[in-house]
């Protein structure tokens, strides 16, 4: 078997390198806010932090003044900062390690400095960065007046430091990490990115090969879907689509199997008595009329066979034209009902009409006489042992509906959307031998929907059935 190229355009291809895209540009994010940002993030942190501790040691100052010795010396050591606080009589030093005050001496030049920048500064409090030379490290020194608005004659100042020389060690350590956290999810990456596009692209390649599968004829492939939605609306209606292609396909083996039947038997009908004249019948002038008879009638029928289906092909193809007028719907069913007066008193069949005066609609004359009378000759075909077939023509609000009705079998209610289908006979009435093409109804589905009007059936089996239309009535 050969192998087949590798697609660098599938589904398959495309999200996984997609994902694996994502990643990598997930991860330079956080590289680059390691490598760049840190620094900067960790200082404002710090100086946010720093200016909270020194809010919360105002507070406790000012509310609890017995018990700040402790609390000073507790926010010392848990965040690891130098504290001291100058009043006008004494200075109070809390530091985070054992060194004690002795660690004041350490900070003197830095403290110092902070208080002149807060004496010359307009602010309440002062922030300031500072290289701390002797072990190059950097320190935030922070000095605040312990009163809101206060000025320079105050003699209460808050001082912190804050060392930041965790930065250095702090980023060696997310470095290391970060080197860990990238190989890890960089393998996680691929691996989903691998089980992803599996998952996406598998229930479509099972998809497209039921596809080629139905495009060979094969109406028993079933389109599955797979995890997502999309694929599961996808494969229902293709399911659909290979139902509806098996009907047609079915009706189309019918339809020929009923027109091979349907030209056969006219035909051999024809040849039969043709040979009966040559014959038998050729000096019998009375048995050679009725044998010509039956020639011309099979003629005939095989004749409307052909108009039958040479219009349903034009129907079919959109290329029958309509020419519209407005015309009376009522004296153009007076003249379809007349080609039906000899029927009516040679094999006594009764058809009523009812009718207003007038119904004037727009429409093809010609094709509505058709409509009409493929639906009578119909109600002739199928109508009880009574041979009644009523017509009726009411005015509706603004339409003009045409019923005709017969007291046959009836039609069962589960077959009613399939009388219209070309050359199905319903259970009710097929094994009656009656003559036509099977294309009447059908015939009379395609003119009513290039006119737009509405049409159907109503039937129950046993009681007849009701076939109508209806058309928009105009001003005359």
């Amino acid at each position: 078997m050969r192998n087949k190229k590798f697609d660098f355009f599938s589904i398959r291809f495309k999200s996984w390198l997609y994902f694996i895209i994502f990643a990598i540009i997930i991860i330079s994010l956080i590289w680059l806010l390691q490598m760049f940002f840190i620094d900067h993030y960790y200082e404002q942190m710090k100086i946010s932090e720093t200016q909270s501790n020194a809010q919360m040691l105002k507070t406790k100052y000012y509310t609890s003044p017995d018990t700040f010795d402790v609390d000073a010396r507790a926010i010392a050591i848990k965040n690891d900062i130098f504290i001291r606080l100058d009043t006008d009589k004494t200075s109070f030093v809390y530091s985070p390690n054992t060194g004690g005050p002795s660690s004041y001496y350490a900070y003197y030049t830095q403290l110092y400095h902070a208080k002149d920048l807060l004496n010359h500064s307009d602010l309440n409090t002062v922030s300031n960065i500072i290289e701390d030379q002797s072990n190059a490290t950097k320190l935030l020194v922070y000095a605040s007046y312990m009163t809101p608005n206060a000025n320079q004659d105050d003699k209460n100042i808050l001082f912190i430091v804050a060392p930041l020389y965790p930065v250095a060690s702090t980023i060696s350590i997310l470095r290391i990490q970060l080197f860990y956290i990238t190989t890890i999810s960089a393998l996680l990456a691929l691996m989903l990115a691998f089980y992803l596009s599996q998952r996406i692209s598998t229930p479509i390649n099972n998809i497209t090969q039921s596809a080629v599968n139905l495009s060979k004829g094969d109406y028993d492939i079933k389109f599955e879907g797979g995890h997502f939605t999309e694929l599961d609306a996808l494969a229902e209606a293709l399911n659909k689509a290979s139902y509806e292609m098996q009907k047609t396909d079915f009706y189309q083996r019918d339809m020929i199997a009923n027109v091979s039947h349907d030209l056969k038997t006219p035909l051999t009908m024809i040849r039969s008595y043709a040979e009966l004249i040559q014959d038998i019948s050729g000096d019998n002038p009375k048995k050679r009329k009725e044998h010509l008879q039956v020639i011309i009638d099979e003629t005939n029928h095989l004749n409307s066979i052909v108009s039958d289906m040479l219009t349903m092909s034009k129907m079919q193809s959109n290329a029958i034209t309509v020419e519209k007028t407005n015309f009376d719907l009522v004296e153009a069913s007076k003249a379809v009902l007349a080609t039906y007066k000899i029927l009516a008193d040679q094999d006594d069949y009764t058809i009523e009409f009812n009718s207003p005066k007038s119904a004037p609609v727009n429409g093809d004359e010609n094709k509505i006489k058709q409509v009409m009378s493929n639906l009578i000759t119909n109600a002739i075909k199928y109508c009880g042992e009574d041979k009644v077939i009523i017509i009726n023509i009411k005015r509706i609000g603004k339409k003009v509906r045409f019923d005709v009705i017969d007291h046959g079998a009836g039609i069962p209610e589960e077959e009613l959307t399939h009388v219209w289908q070309r050359y199905y006979k319903t259970s009710a009435n097929h094994a009656r031998n009656t003559e036509g093409t099977g294309l009447g109804l059908s015939i009379v589905k395609s003119i009513l929907t290039i006119h737009n009007a509405n049409y159907g059936v109503n039937s129950q089996v046993g009681n007849g059935s009701d076939f109508w239309f209806e058309m928009d009535l105009i001003r005359k």
